[in-house]
């Protein structure tokens, strides 16, 4: 089994860079402790906690088309469905992973997987 800690990803409009030249396909790391602490002291966020996301975007990017690199001027710029698009690839990747125990499918006698949903339990 491999730990998979950076994700591809294709924007829905991509990044227009001052050439003109677009950029649509990238990798995003997980994030750690660090992306999400430091930049809670940085003055932006402290003005404007909306910045939050700008900065933890551009730590998490790993390449963003044939860009050196990302950072919050790049993030910055990006169409508004690209950041939402993104938003959700961080919450998607960073986010507990669903329980899940064995169990044998009544039907088919097959071994299945079947998702545990504590938050939806009793409804």
């Amino acid at each position: 089994m491999t730990f998979e800690t950076e994700f591809h990803f294709t924007l829905p409009r991509g990044y227009v860079d001052d050439t003109g030249m677009l950029h649509r396909e990238g990798i995003m790391r997980l994030a750690n402790a660090a992306d999400e602490i430091l930049p809670l002291r940085d003055p932006r966020v402290q003005q404007n906690p909306s910045y939050l996301t700008i900065i933890l975007l551009a730590r998490v990017i790993v390449r963003l088309g044939s860009l050196p690199a990302v950072d919050t001027k790049i993030v910055e710029k990006l169409f508004t469905m690209d950041l939402a698009y993104l938003q959700d690839l961080y919450q998607r990747i960073n986010s507990m992973e669903t329980p899940c125990y064995k169990g044998i499918c009544p039907h088919c006698g097959e071994e299945v997987e079947i998702p545990v949903n504590f938050l939806g339990a009793g409804q």
